[in-house]
């Protein structure tokens, strides 16, 4: 009994044994075939055969680059030879003298084609790009576009000379100009004839006129000492047509616009508001250098179309004359004469 024991327990241990050989063995050759895979893969990559076969590939691959590269650039040529033929169509339609020229296809295409075209003949050489070619064409107008001038280094002229056109004229060959009108700031005078109008009538009917003259504030009665008298002749007549005392205003306004007229004037000569007598009040120095103040008559025409004569002389406009006894006034063409006296003091 306890021999088949012993027996069966030796048989135990020798099955174990060889399990654990075996194992041993296994994995030996399991290490070996993968060495042995390797060292195979590598062979087969530093074969001939394999160098061979990437060598086809590349240059299966190269000649689809050059072909694909070959075909784009015709592809190109001809587009570009399109252009410029409808270009030089367009140029020739634009040119033409008759209708039927125009539409008369060219004879030679080859001559017909530019520039830029002609680059691309050429499949080493790159084309130019549109702005560089010497020739441009203007969509709109379909004519050939001038090239734009080049720009001066010179110095810039001066403001006035540019604004006058003379840009190109050197500065020594202009003249001199005018100097700048300077600012104006003097009365125009708007609001004195807003002040100095005079309205005749009402409604539609309404008129009115704007007084040239408007008193100084120097204006004065004269004194009742100094009564001025104005006698008006015509031709060769001792008597006088018309007597008036001056004394009784300070102002009085002549002209043919009877409306606002002290005294009428009714030769075609004279303007409708020709002239003033005006009695100012005015400071002097007597010959012992005392000022003294004193009430005088004036003349002053009111730029009159023929002018005021005093004494035979032309009277200057806008300008304020001192008149003594015994002068004589006329007025534009007027065979009338105005004689002013003072009579003497008592």
């Amino acid at each position: 009994m306890t021999s088949d024991i012993m027996s069966d327990t030796a048989r135990h241990q020798i099955v174990r044994r060889n399990i654990k050989s075996s194992d041993r063995t296994s994995g030996a050759q399991q290490t070996s075939t993968r060495g042995h895979r390797r060292e195979q893969q590598y062979h087969r990559s530093r074969s001939p055969e394999r160098k061979q076969r990437k060598r086809s590939r590349s240059r299966e691959s190269s000649d689809e680059r050059y072909t694909k590269h070959r075909h784009y650039e015709q592809v190109s040529r001809r587009i570009s030879k399109d252009r410029s033929y409808h270009r030089s169509r367009r140029s020739s339609y634009s040119m033409s003298r008759s209708p039927r020229e125009s539409l008369s296809p060219p004879r030679h295409r080859s001559s017909n084609i530019s520039p830029t075209s002609r680059s691309h003949q050429n499949p080493h050489r790159s084309p130019l790009p549109p702005s560089r070619s010497p020739r441009r064409l203007d969509l709109h107008s379909r004519r050939p576009v001038s090239p734009r001038p080049s720009r001066s280094h010179k110095p810039l002229p001066s403001q006035e000379q540019s604004y006058r056109g003379q840009g190109d004229i050197p500065p020594d060959a202009v003249a001199e100009s005018a100097p700048k009108e300077k600012p104006n700031f003097k009365p125009s005078g708007f609001l004195a004839a807003e002040t100095n109008k005079v309205t005749l009538g009402s409604g539609n009917n309404s008129k009115s006129i704007v007084l040239k003259y408007h008193e100084p504030p120097e204006a004065r009665k004269p004194p009742s000492s100094e009564a001025w008298v104005l006698f008006i002749f015509k031709g060769t007549s001792e008597k006088p047509l018309h007597t008036i005392p001056l004394h009784s205003r300070s102002c009085w306004l002549l002209g043919r616009e009877t409306a606002v007229a002290d005294i009428p004037v009714e030769h075609p000569s004279c303007s409708k508001q020709h002239a003033v007598f005006q009695f100012r009040h005015v400071v002097k120095k007597d010959e012992w250098g005392e000022k003294k103040g004193k009430v005088g008559l004036y003349l002053l025409d009111l730029e009159s179309a023929n002018g005021t004569q005093l004494n035979g002389g032309k009277v200057e406009a806008t300008r304020y004359v001192e008149c003594l006894s015994g002068d004589v006034v006329r007025f534009g063409e007027s065979e009338r004469e105005y004689v002013l006296l003072l009579p003497p003091k008592v």
